[in-house]
């Protein structure tokens, strides 16, 4: 009687690798393979349903503290960071300060598609993130020690704002709109608002008509960056283009009876950022401007401008909501044709 022939091998597992946020997965024959995991069989179903439960803590708290925007990046960056632990083989509440500095050693040498390294604030976005977790699982008793003691923060670069616009080319930007469409008035109120109070593309995004007052010529930002509240001042050219949209543009949009918001795109939905940068660039495109000009291009410029015009610096921080005054500091530089003005003037071979 013949033997029973053993059964065929089965093929091998695959292994489904995630690439996040700069953690792109290792080929096959990488040489340096992701190291075995720190604890053998230790990460059962348990610690998962843990790390799971306190990631819904956690982010409970985020959504809790901070705006959507700021605590969708947030916990975006946690969850790389839950990739790269799962990749070695480490649950979320065993993790050692040894982990967390080669994580921060793992981020750091991150590189762009193009092989330059991510900016210090990308890399402080991550770490932080990171330690926000931690302080949190430690200060709500869901962990004994907060390992992340061990995480710096790199040194930021002091950059000066990117593309200021000139007076005259914010002029000729915010009135390129078409004030013969609903959509022009829509935009032409934007940009006006946009260069009347540095507002940012999300506060602007999420204003209800209640929240202007064009006869006062006043603004209320509602939670703005940091859960905040303020109150800025229009200029009359801001309140004049509200007023013109609110009469004759925003009636006519889509679904407009249907929302409280003040600016809808077409459809009647929210003006995401994106889009508003789309309606920045494209009004620029029109105006001739050459430089790179986004909503926060505005931001920059109003602030620049006041600056230039003799405004108190802590003015101009009420007003762009900055929580810390040497935020808005930076607008302090001196720019280039200033300089060579005063070199023209004062210096003895200067004429």
């Amino acid at each position: 009687m013949k033997a029973p022939k053993p059964p065929e091998n089965p093929p091998p597992a695959t292994t489904r690798q995630i690439a996040v946020a700069g953690f792109r997965p290792k080929p096959v024959n990488d040489l340096s393979p992701n190291p075995p995991p720190r604890h053998g069989n230790q990460q059962g179903s348990v610690s998962c349903a843990r790390t799971e439960k306190l990631l819904q803590l956690f982010e409970a708290h985020v959504k809790v503290r901070c705006t959507a925007k700021v605590a969708h990046d947030v916990l975006h960056a946690v969850r790389v960071f839950l990739v790269w632990l799962a990749d070695r083989g480490v649950a979320l509440p065993n993790v050692r300060s040894e982990d967390l500095a080669a994580y921060q050693s793992a981020v750091m040498a991150l590189r762009r598609a193009d092989g330059a390294p991510y900016s210090s604030g990308n890399v402080a976005h991550r770490i932080g993130a990171v330690k926000a977790l931690y302080r949190f699982l430690f200060r709500a008793g869901y962990l004994l020690t907060d390992p992340s003691g061990v995480l710096e923060y790199p040194r930021r670069e002091q950059r000066l704002p990117r593309g200021v616009l000139t007076r005259e080319e914010t002029r000729k930007l915010v009135e390129a709109p078409d004030t013969s469409t609903p959509v022009g008035l829509r935009d032409r109120a934007i940009l006006e608002t946009f260069y009347a109070t540095g507002i940012r593309a999300s506060e602007l995004a999420d204003l209800k008509c209640a929240d202007v007052d064009s006869e006062d010529r006043l603004l209320r930002v509602v939670l703005g960056k940091g859960k905040k509240d303020r109150n800025v001042p229009l200029t009359r050219a801001a309140a004049e283009a509200i007023e013109a949209y609110l009469r004759d543009g925003r009636p006519h949009v889509a679904g407009a009876t249907k929302t409280l918001r003040l600016f809808l795109a077409r459809r009647g939905g929210r003006m995401h950022d994106s889009l508003l940068n789309d309606l920045v660039q494209a009004a620029a495109r029109k105006a001739g401007i050459e430089k790179h000009a986004t909503c926060h291009t505005l931001r920059h410029s109003v602030a620049t401008h006041l600056l230039k015009g003799g405004a108190d610096i802590r003015h101009i921080q009420a007003l762009l909501g900055h929580s810390s005054l040497s935020t808005t500091e930076r607008y302090t530089h001196v720019e280039i044709s200033d300089l060579s003005r005063v070199l023209r003037r004062a210096h003895p071979r200067g004429r």
